[in-house]
């Protein structure tokens, strides 16, 4: 990094601490000016107490340390704006959780609801208008053939090309392409029809690095034949001070979301099936708290209602538990209020014939085991209600994948179909409000992993809606 750049970024931070703190202070006045507590002019002389000036210069400390690890001042040319975007919500989130922290020990009175609400506002609104002014005007510069870096790319297969193809086209990145290093194999006759240089092959890149500028380096060769000389190739980058790129999909797994790591020093490159990880699966983990604590108070009085008519009908226990594979193959126990006769999984066995489900599962729709309580329990889903205890404790979710029996998973013949058992199992998902049990045992996987592909906390607020209606109907149940 020089020190035009070290410069530039430095400007950058200071000025994003000023739009913080002008944020606190717009947020403060408009929420003043709102409550008629006091006129513009009385507001501007006020006087800061030097305690209250040093709160306050606490929480913007934290706030540039938020900022910073937030990943908001690394290059972002080959960065989309939506995940620049992305990154401001949550930096900006952190940043104004931190001023409402600040506020609750150290007593400020002004850290209210309507304030904090108008300065995450504000304050979202201002950097992200900054970063989109100093996008605009890095392309203008950029397009005018300054503030470029020259890039090399090794390798010539499809991947290569269209990565180079991208780079070309969108010319407000400001990367200028040098061409491609790679020797003759069976695919560069069909390279060559691209139009693109093959400046040198492998063995004289150290001669090219030698005598033209060169700022970027992507490696797009298959690194199980070529680990030696992607190795040296990456030694030389770091000889010469040149940036070193790959592409983190080394073996083509389509599909799964990826992050860098570091541990001990060391760069590891993680893929995940779900993007339930991180800030929003501890959201995710506070709303399945808050929620299931909720409709346990309100369904209390419908659970001891029909407690009272599951004893008073059959003999047996009030709760019916089982194994269940759970998060990753995990086994958990589940809750449930009994709706069959007391021996009816020794019964199973003899009922297989009649099996009507597709696939694995167990699913007959006049099952002769359930006793009519049950069945008015199963139709309203009443009898799933202690599971919200499964959800307190943390085996369960409100929403994901319904947990399995071990019976049905040792049935399972697809290894795509387990991936579903990578995300927390829940009470409701895509399958609860698309017909339950009467969808194909592959239509319910296929809504299963696209659940997970599409996830986020709006997903499941959307799902747990639009399954109360789908209960009342007793659309689909069994």
């Amino acid at each position: 990094m020089n020190d035009r750049h070290r410069l530039s970024i430095s400007i950058v931070k200071l000025f994003d601490i000023v739009l913080v703190a002008l944020s606190f202070g717009l947020a403060a006045l408009l929420i003043v000016h709102v409550e008629n507590k006091m006129s513009f002019a009385e507001f501007l002389a006020l006087r800061t107490r030097i305690g209250n000036f040093l709160i306050f210069a606490l929480a913007l400390l934290i706030c540039h340390i938020l900022l910073c690890i937030s990943g908001l001042y690394m290059s972002r040319r080959l960065s989309r704006k939506r995940a620049e975007a992305a990154d401001l919500f949550k930096a900006i989130t952190l940043t104004v959780a931190c001023f409402i922290a600040v506020g609750w020990i150290f007593s400020v009175r002004m850290i209210t609801l309507p304030f904090v609400v108008a300065f995450w506002a504000i304050c979202l609104i201002s950097l992200c208008g900054s970063r989109i002014v100093i996008r605009m005007l890095l392309a203008r510069i950029r397009m005018q053939g300054r503030n470029l870096r020259y890039m090399l790319v090794l390798g010539t297969n499809p991947r290569a090309v269209d990565f180079a193809l991208r780079i070309v086209a969108d010319r407000e990145r400001g990367y200028r392409l040098l061409g491609f290093v790679d020797d003759e194999w069976a695919g560069t006759e069909k390279f060559r029809q691209s139009e693109f240089n093959l400046v040198c092959d492998c063995a004289g890149l150290k001669d090219f690095l030698r005598w033209n500028v060169v700022d970027e380096i992507t490696i797009f060769l298959p690194f199980g034949s070529f680990y030696t000389h992607c190795h040296n190739v990456a030694d030389l980058c770091r000889q010469h001070g040149i940036i070193l790129r790959f592409n983190s999909d080394v073996f083509n797994i389509k599909g799964p979301h990826q992050r860098t790591e570091e541990f001990d020093g060391d760069q590891f490159i993680t893929t995940f099936a779900s993007a339930a990880e991180g800030w929003p699966a501890l959201m995710k983990r506070s709303l399945d708290i808050a929620l299931s604590v909720l409709l346990i108070v309100v369904s209390a009085p419908l659970l001891i209602a029909a407690a009272i008519a599951i004893k008073l009908t059959s003999p047996g226990p009030i709760i019916f538990a089982q194994d269940r594979v759970g998060l990753n193959k995990r086994k958990f126990r589940i809750y449930k209020l009994r709706t069959m006769i007391q021996n009816a999984e020794k019964l199973m066995a003899g009922l297989e014939k009649q099996n009507e489900a597709s696939g694995p599962v167990f699913k007959i729709r006049k099952d002769p085991r359930i006793t009519p309580v049950g069945r008015f329990l199963r139709r309203s889903s009443i009898d799933e209600l202690p599971q919200l205890f499964n959800v307190l404790k943390g085996d369960m979710s409100l929403v994901g994948p319904r947990p399995l029996p071990l019976r049905d998973y040792a049935g399972f013949s697809q290894d795509w179909q387990r991936r579903r058992f990578s995300f927390k199992p829940g009470l409701t998902c895509l399958w609860q409000i698309n017909g339950r049990s009467g969808i194909s045992f592959d239509q319910w996987m296929q809504l299963d992993i696209q659940y997970m592909d599409e996830w986020s906390l709006w997903l499941d607020l959307k799902i747990l809606a639009k399954t109360v209606p789908a209960v009342l109907r007793g659309a689909g149940a069994a």
